[in-house]
């Protein structure tokens, strides 16, 4: 009898705990994913208490810029209506450190706050040094000149006299630092004196000046607390909801993020849009395909071939224009009415009449294109690639000597690519939580039930073959028994020892 005893106990132990994996199993099925998406929401949000907000307020990522110079070639060839040859030099690699300050939180769900910005040289990883001599053209020369042409004939020949004495040529030869970080110039200090409206720049001009150890204005995002479709939506820039640099409402709209993170949950229908104080606009990547960094699953979003086509293209840039060819966007009108526009490197996606009129560039999709692989789980971005280029429209103009000849061309000054991948223990720490536990847990809630109704049906199938052969001495007859094979679910229990045989009578 205790055989039997210890028999049904472990039958008994054995369902319960079928029983109980299967049933956490199923549990999990239907509960982890809205515990992750939990878990996910209260960790993305910008508050002190989440895990995200260290790496929201100082980005761990190192962020390097690359800065490619296009150096004119033949500069005199050009000032007598030569077609420009440029000559590629760089890259010029910089460590971006980048830390949030003045953050203020409000009552309406945002928060505000100051990206400061520093630049630190990297010898190792440039070809190449700061004191390199690059031939461009001479942007202030150049740019005063295209105000100056509908100008009445007396101004422009006051302006001539003021250039030739002040020594100023329609090219300039400086080095990477001066164009980079600012160079001080007779013409500098001339505009900076006489016509502050016209450039509003003191002491020195750099194409950089501005950005290093200093920030790009006052950004009001939402903190996503209240209101997780809203997480890192722009609210204001610099107190406005809307910039007025441009022609059209649509454009002028500053919508999405500030370009460091996005809303988690995203889909193949998904787009990133980000505000772009640079660029004094706002810009709009489209989904591509999915891939996988470091084990971490991404979407890959890059800009599609509209980001920068004029009206005729793309209809909903007009009120960027005016425009010249498709493929190049027109930024004077942010840039103090220098005749500036910006493009991807090489004029990759442009009017390919831009790159005939320019000796010197190759555009390919592979060295050129733009894109963020976005983790779409909690919209941080694993690894980047944002390039630019910035070109010069220059051309002569009549009554100022110092243009000479030169033929209408858009004129690349350079081209600059800004990169960071998640690397080191910020991406092990990424991918422990974010990756690896969500796996195990969701393989663990199918093993749990697998486990679960195999225990169950062991249990089952064991139940009705240990009930053979009770069923059979029940029948009468039934002598067979001792010859069929015991149940191997049953206990194994003595047999009975066989009654002697019976003596004789007495």
């Amino acid at each position: 009898m205790g055989g039997r005893s210890r028999a049904r106990w472990a039958a008994a132990a054995l369902g319960i705990t079928g029983l109980l994996c299967a049933a956490l199993g199923a549990v999990m099925i239907v509960v982890l994913p809205s515990f992750i998406r939990q878990q996910v929401a209260k960790n993305v949000r910008i508050s002190p208490s989440s895990l995200s907000f260290n790496m929201w307020k100082e980005i761990p990522v190192p962020f390097y810029m690359s800065v490619y110079f296009f150096d004119v070639v033949n500069p005199d060839e050009v000032l007598q209506g030569g077609r420009p040859e440029v000559r590629e030099r760089g890259p010029y690699v910089y460590r971006q450190f980048r830390q949030k300050r003045n953050i203020s939180f409000h009552d309406n769900d945002t928060v505000s706050f100051r990206e400061h910005c520093t630049f630190q040289f990297q010898p190792e990883r440039s070809r190449g040094s700061e004191s390199d001599y690059i031939v461009l053209p001479n942007i202030l020369l150049m740019a005063a000149s295209a105000m100056m042409e509908h100008q009445p004939a007396s101004l422009k020949l006051i302006m001539t006299l003021a250039f030739s004495t002040l020594g100023q040529r329609a090219f300039m030869n400086r080095t990477v630092g001066q164009v980079m970080w600012g160079y001080e110039d007779p013409l500098v200090h001339l505009i900076s004196k006489y016509l502050p409206q016209m450039f509003p720049i003191k002491g020195k001009f750099g194409l950089f000046l501005e950005m290093n150890n200093s920030d790009s204005g006052l950004f009001t995002v939402f903190t996503g607390v209240k209101n997780l479709s809203r997480i890192h939506l722009v609210d204001k820039w610099n107190g406005l909801g809307k910039v007025n640099f441009w022609h059209s409402d649509q454009c002028n709209m500053i919508n999405g993020t500030s370009g460091q993170m996005w809303p988690p949950f995203m889909t193949p229908e998904s787009s990133l849009q980000f505000y772009s104080p640079e660029a004094c606009r706002s810009m709009r990547l489209v989904y591509r395909e999915q891939g996988v960094f470091q084990g971490i699953p991404t979407y890959r979003f890059s800009a599609p071939s509209t980001l920068f086509a004029n009206g005729s293209v793309y209809p909903p840039n007009e009120g960027f224009c005016p425009c010249l060819e498709s493929g190049i966007q027109n930024i004077s009108s942010c840039r103090f009415g220098a005749p500036l526009f910006l493009s991807h490197p090489h004029f990759y996606n442009a009017d390919p009449v831009l790159v005939e009129r320019v000796l010197g560039l190759h555009p390919n999709a592979e060295e050129h294109a733009l894109f963020l692989d976005i983790h779409p789980v909690t919209g941080i971005p694993m690894n980047c690639s944002v390039k630019l280029q910035l070109s010069l429209y220059i051309k002569a103009i009549k009554g100022i000597g110092q243009t000479g000849k030169i033929e209408p061309v858009v004129l690349p000054l350079l081209w600059f690519g800004q990169s960071g991948t998640m690397e080191g223990k910020p991406l092990s720490t990424f991918y422990t939580q974010l990756v690896l536990l969500p796996n195990i847990l969701h393989y663990v809630q199918y093993v749990l039930l697998a486990l679960g109704s195999a225990l169950l049906l062991i249990l089952v199938v064991c139940q009705v073959r240990s009930q053979g052969p009770e069923d059979a001495l029940s029948q009468p007859g039934s002598a067979a028994r001792s010859e069929r094979p015991p149940s191997p679910c049953a206990p194994l229990l003595p047999e009975p020892p066989l009654a002697p045989p019976a003596g004789p009578s007495a």
